[in-house]
């Protein structure tokens, strides 16, 4: 990008992830969308590849009154509750993905930290934009809190968490319940998470057609979220968070992102302005890092002390 003092420069990758890393993704289309969704659907996992040899019961429970909407719930077996929890907003830009891709790091929190995983299937974009995430989402939370004793999970003790997509979401619904009167929750965990429509931070420009989500993959995502209300001066912060105009009396936030990612910024941001309100956040920026480093390249040093430093705030949380 040039040398020159006004030039913006991006941040390199680290040396374990660029070797893996695709360059300048494609303009999405509403084919290329298609595809990807028939992509995700040969990456879901059976219901038995879940149990992990049986350690882990699975069920897949509608939620009443919300067509669409179903909630996965895998737990250790053998052991009795209350159990906490941990509630999973899946990853896919708002207009794919599945809330049965991408679970096996929250599998191992299942088995390590003796939580019950509960991943909920959203309807997505553009098909159905908002508020139609954040309802189903939404929905689904009080559905468990409802069904708790017979789901052996302590109410009181569950952590939403997402990547991406789902991170934004997450975000979204520690703001609703604040607002609409509960379920508290204990924590909200979020992994790279979408939180501002405008997509024009220094970080997004900074990583444009470099980063694997740059900001065509991501005004693409707000725009079948949005349609033509995304940038604009009305949009809700219960869709996208960075709008809203009060953090304060949230759930303690655990963030991170990679440096070398577009959402770096918005990221930063908004645990900035959560400590600003007197609230709770960790926030970890983990140098050289891409969206989803750590599903991208598992066994890179960075992915493996990110998953290490959520572990230990889930454990410090759930004390």
């Amino acid at each position: 990008m040039g040398n020159d003092a006004g030039m913006i420069r991006p941040v390199p990758f680290d040396p374990e992830l660029r070797p893996h890393i695709v360059f300048a993704p494609p303009p999405l289309t509403a084919p290329r969308l298609a595809e990807l969704r028939a992509e995700d659907a040969t990456e879901v996992p059976s219901t038995q590849a879940l149990t992990r040899g049986g350690r882990i019961d699975v069920q897949e429970r509608p939620v009443d009154g919300h067509p669409g909407v179903s909630v996965l719930i895998c737990a250790p077996t053998g052991t009795g509750g209350p159990r906490p929890a941990i509630y999973h907003t899946h990853a896919g830009g708002m207009f794919s993905g599945d809330h049965r891709i991408v679970l096996d790091p929250w599998l191992d929190e299942v088995e390590a930290l003796g939580v019950s995983l509960v991943s909920v299937a959203y309807r997505l974009a553009p098909e159905h934009p908002y508020p139609a995430q954040i309802d189903d989402v939404t929905a689904g939370l009080r559905w468990i809190v409802e069904h708790a004793a017979e789901l052996e999970i302590d109410p009181d003790r569950i952590i939403a968490a997402g990547t991406s997509a789902g991170g934004g979401l997450t975000a979204a619904l520690a703001l609703t319940l604040r607002d609409t009167g509960g379920p508290r929750l204990l924590g909200q965990l979020l992994l790279s998470p979408m939180l501002d429509d405008r997509n024009d931070s220094l970080s997004v420009r900074q990583m444009e057609g470099l980063d694997v989500w740059d900001s065509s993959w991501n005004g693409f995502g707000w725009s079948a979220l949005l349609g033509e209300e995304r940038g604009g001066p009305h949009v809700s912060p219960y869709a996208a968070p960075a709008r809203a105009t009060d953090v304060s009396g949230l759930p303690p936030a655990y963030l991170d992102a990679g440096s070398a990612e577009s959402l770096r910024d918005e990221v930063v941001a908004y645990a900035g302005r959560i400590w600003q309100s007197g609230g709770q956040a960790e926030l970890h920026v983990w140098d050289g890092g891409c969206h989803v480093f750590d599903w991208i390249v598992p066994d890179a040093g960075i992915s493996r002390a990110a998953r290490a430093a959520r572990r230990a705030w889930l454990e410090r949380i759930l004390a």
